[in-house]
C-alpha cells in the first residue's frame, strides 16, 4: 500500500503563490507518473499537472505559465509551485501516483482557497 501525504494548502489572496508538496511512502516499486489533480465544488476532478519518471510534464491549459511541477526521485516527493493564483484555482488538490500494474494511489487532498 502506498501512502501519499500532502502539505502546503491554505488561503491566499488573488495574485499570490502557494507551494504544494506530496511525499510518497510504502509499497513503491517503480513510479511512472506523479501529479496533482483538483476538484472544485460541483465539478469533476481534473488534471492540474503531472510529471513522468523521464522528467516530461503535462499541464492543464488553465495553469500553463503559472504552475510548475517538479519531482525529487530520491525522496519520492513531488511539488507544485503555484503563482498568480486566481479564485478559479480554488479547489481541493489531490496528489496522484502511478505505478505499472497497480491501481493509482491518491492522497487525502489539501484545500487551496484563493480569495480576498
Amino acid at each position: 500500500q502506498v501512502q501519499l501525504v500532502e502539505s502546503g494548502g491554505g488561503l491566499v489572496q488573488p495574485g499570490g503563490s502557494l507551494r504544494l508538496s506530496c511525499a510518497a511512502s510504502g509499497s513503491i516499486y517503480r513510479i511512472n507518473v506523479m501529479g496533482w489533480y483538483r476538484q472544485a465544488p460541483g465539478k469533476q476532478r481534473e488534471l492540474v499537472a503531472r510529471i513522468r519518471n523521464t522528467g516530461g510534464g503535462d499541464y492543464a491549459d488553465s495553469v500553463k505559465g503559472r504552475f510548475t511541477i517538479s519531482r525529487d526521485p530520491a525522496q519520492n516527493t513531488v511539488h507544485l509551485q503555484m503563482n498568480s493564483l486566481n479564485p478559479e484555482d480554488t479547489a481541493v488538490y489531490y496528489c496522484n501516483l502511478q505505478q505499472p500494474g497497480y491501481r493509482d494511489s491518491w492522497g487525502q487532498g489539501t484545500q487551496v482557497t484563493v480569495s480576498s
